[in-house]
């Protein structure tokens, strides 16, 4: 593939080379029939002569001895080294036009390197070469665009924080005050107060957590180098564990889970994939509403679906709620909780274990549906 692509430079270069020695040899020829014998051969033989009379002081018979040894008996020798004299001059010139190739090269790279904008041009010879620097182009300008989002979306979760962080911190100062400054109250009013700074300190300590979690976990490539998995036994456990956080919101819990669904993984990153996953379904249920978790095979896969009745997720949001550091509208999120993190750290997951996870919505149900590589069940 990479000859191909190349081909009209070696052709090119091919060119030169041909036309440089074919002009070599039209000239050496030329010098053939002209100088040694042709038209020229006398006035040589004269100058020749004359050089070895009046410079050399050499008499007529020397200086015919002198012609006839050194030119007329070694005429071929000459003509070759003729030749190849005139062949080397040939190709400096056609290695001029290599290096002008490489200071073309040299500029296009500068200019992807300095960012200017402009779009990188080169001979159509060097065609190849200029559509990767262009792809180059584009990936550099993708990722100054992605580091630019980055950051701001790094700065909107740092005001989205603050807020959060400030509310539960401003109720926890207040309750631990009123306690501190009322020695009057009594043993009930202050179990009441003590345990809503409780809670408060609780949904601080959720918060930063699931902040710096994102930096802090260990993202390695874990699919098919991690161990085999139980997965349908690892979703019942954690559908055991989620009991009463569905009685707390009145949810009922409908599992369909196919049996002896094995993959390769960890299983800890993995449980807290589905944690995530579960705990946000949880959040944005309507009380008295139903959470489906079904897992099957499907193909050289095991599909695992999470299925809500709550809260609508606009299209547009679709796709946007994994990006790291994207957060649902505010007063959403506040609400129900989190910083906006637990479905990126999902997806990472998920993604180094070889799978895709993706969210589907019809307005009234809204579905996560995770894809994992599946492995053979391994005999004990």
């Amino acid at each position: 593939m990479m000859d191909k692509r190349y081909t009209r430079l070696k052709l090119k270069m091919l060119l030169l080379v041909v036309a440089g020695t074919l002009g070599a040899l039209a000239a050496a020829l030329f010098l053939w029939e002209m100088v040694v014998d042709g038209l020229l051969q006398d006035p040589f033989a004269r100058s020749v002569l004359w050089v070895c009379q009046n410079l050399f002081g050499c008499d007529e018979a020397g200086a015919l001895e002198i012609y006839q040894h050194v030119f007329r008996n070694h005429k071929g020798t000459w003509l070759l080294v003729g030749t190849i004299l005139l062949m080397l001059g040939a190709f400096y010139v056609a290695m001029g036009r290599f290096t002008r190739w490489l200071d073309q090269i040299g500029a296009a790279v500068r200019q992807v390197v300095n960012e200017t904008g402009e779009a990188v041009r080169l001979p159509k010879e060097l065609r190849p070469v200029e559509e990767d620097l262009r792809s180059i182009q584009r990936t550099l300008g993708r990722r100054e665009t992605e580091a630019r989002e980055a950051e701001q979306r790094r700065q909107d979760l740092v005001a989205f924080l603050a807020h959060d962080l400030k509310t539960p911190l401003t109720s926890v100062l207040g309750y631990l005050n009123l306690l501190h400054d009322e020695p009057g109250l009594t043993a009930e009013q202050r179990a009441k107060y003590t345990g809503i700074a409780l809670d408060k300190a609780r949904r601080l300590e959720e918060l930063i957590s699931e902040f710096f979690d994102i930096t802090r976990m260990d993202f390695r490539i874990l699919g098919g180098n991690g161990e085999p998995i139980q997965l349908s036994i690892l979703l019942e456990q954690l559908v055991d564990e989620f009991y009463p956080a569905f009685a707390g919101k009145d949810l009922t819990c409908r599992t369909d889970i196919a049996s002896r669904l094995v993959v390769r993984g960890d299983p800890d990153k993995l449980a807290r994939v589905f944690d995530n996953v579960l705990r946000n379904a949880v959040s944005y249920s309507v009380s008295g509403g139903q959470v489906d978790l079904e897992a099957r095979v499907d193909g050289e896969s095991v599909e695992i679906a999470v299925r809500n009745e709550g809260l609508e997720i606009p299209e547009k949001e679709l796709t946007n709620i994994f990006q790291k550091f994207y957060r649902l509208d505010q007063a959403r999120s506040t609400r129900t909780g989190g910083a906006g993190l637990g479905l990126a750290i999902a997806r990472e997951i998920v993604e180094r274990h070889g799978g895709s996870i993706r969210a589907e919505s019809d307005g009234r149900r809204t579905s996560f549906v995770i894809r994992l590589p599946r492995a053979e069940e391994e005999t004990p």
